[in-house]
């Protein structure tokens, strides 16, 4: 029943259809990322390769088909390291994708910070694992083959890979739900 002299109010829809194709492509690339993890570690490991080259003096050999990258090849002591699905940063982005698309869904309006937080943060977790990568060679080079890759890969390794992705992880959630300067 209305009240004299009041005009029925409108209904705005809760999501837009930008929003629910942000949805949907964010939980699409999430899936897109397990289907082809294979893919994504190739292209972590190349990045790794190209990395590689720039700073080390040594040989160094990209094998893509097994998303595998030798190092210290002019060397008396050549490795190889291989991006196993464990090692991958596609693990700490994907939870960031499906927590971006049920922030989105949830919160419409806070969309486009989403969207930059996760940018920001996906290239975060992308930058921390190629640094994991490089102590990891660092370590093996200065400390050998033994002790290098255990320091770089079980403890070093790991702790660089937790702490640079919490950070990651607070940084999508501070980006994302903070209050810009015309909202307060």
């Amino acid at each position: 029943m209305a009240v004299a002299g009041s005009l029925p109010v409108p209904r705005t829809p809760r999501t837009t259809l930008p929003t629910r194709i942000a949805v949907v492509g964010l939980l699409g690339l999430a899936a897109l990322l397990v289907i082809l993890n294979r893919a994504y570690r190739t292209g972590e490991m190349v990045l790794a390769s190209a990395i590689l080259r720039v700073v080390s003096s040594d040989g160094v050999h990209l094998a893509a088909q097994r998303q595998t990258v030798y190092f210290g090849l002019g060397s008396d002591k050549p490795f190889g390291l291989q991006m196993s699905p464990e090692c991958t940063s596609a693990f700490l982005v994907l939870p960031l994708l499906v927590v971006g698309a049920v922030m989105i869904a949830l919160r419409p309006r806070i969309a486009k910070r989403v969207l930059v937080a996760l940018l920001i943060a996906g290239v975060a977790v992308i930058v921390v694992n190629q640094l994991r990568i490089l102590t990891l060679v660092g370590l093996i080079e200065w400390l050998g083959t033994d002790r290098g890759y255990y320091w770089g890969h079980t403890l070093l390794g790991s702790m660089v890979s937790v702490i640079g992705g919490a950070a990651a992880l607070v940084l999508f959630v501070w980006l994302s739900t903070r209050k810009t300067g015309d909202e307060r």
